[in-house]
């Protein structure tokens, strides 16, 4: 089996819910995700997927959160938009978007900082 793994930024603000501390206020961060893709197989060209291919899906599945307030957000309106939160809703985006690729979504990472990060990925 072959993993890889391709990284984008986005800059965002947002503020936790149901939670007591100073992140229910409104706040940004500068995030970075994390994609990490499996394959068990690769084409005549040696790759399981072209990593321009796959930093694209990327982008496309964060596009929406790109300076803007992730409470806005459909998804966000009835959830809070914590780390765990966006790594499950970007992890089914990229599940759709490589669908029918010869890669499939093995974990996406979301770090708020160079200290802290959240991770989803099914079993």
């Amino acid at each position: 089996m072959f993993e890889l793994s391709v990284e984008e930024e986005f800059s965002g603000a947002h503020r936790l819910t149901q939670y007591q501390g100073a992140c229910e206020r409104l706040h940004g961060h500068n995030w970075k995700v994390v994609l990490v893709a499996k394959g068990k197989r690769t084409g005549k060209d040696g790759l399981v997927i072209d990593f321009h291919l796959l930093r694209r899906k990327l982008r496309e599945a964060i596009a929406e959160f790109d300076h803007a307030c992730l409470n806005d957000l459909p998804y966000f309106r009835r959830r809070s938009p914590s780390s765990e939160e966006i790594a499950k809703y970007l992890f089914g985006k990229l599940k759709k978007s490589l669908a029918g690729t010869s890669a499939r979504v093995s974990a996406v990472t979301v770090w708020e900082n160079a200290r802290q990060s959240a991770t989803y990925a099914e079993e």
